[in-house]
């Protein structure tokens, strides 16, 4: 860990992620789980409405697209709590 005064502020530089999140962290993925949710929703939603079928194809490309994205962030939370666990920390 790397640590530079700049401008009277002490800023850390890591070379890769710490290996433990904060709260502020869990919230922020939350967040992010919840946003990919929401737009997979909508563009559900938007393609049972439409009649065009450029547009349909959009929406379930766009909904295909925020799946992998929230199944990406749910694999990378899976292998911190598999990693925690088997490091003897808790999963929270």
């Amino acid at each position: 860990m790397n640590m530079q005064q700049q401008g009277g502020q002490a800023s850390m530089n890591f070379p890769q992620p710490p290996d433990i999140l904060s709260t502020k962290d869990f919230l922020y993925i939350e967040d992010m789980l919840s946003w990919n949710l929401e737009v997979i929703k909508k563009a559900h939603a938007y393609a049972a409405m439409c009649q065009d079928q450029d547009v349909i194809q959009a929406m379930n490309r766009t909904c295909q697209l925020h799946i992998r994205q929230y199944q990406t962030i749910l694999n990378h939370l899976g292998k911190h709590v598999q990693a925690a666990t088997t490091a003897g920390g808790t999963a929270r």
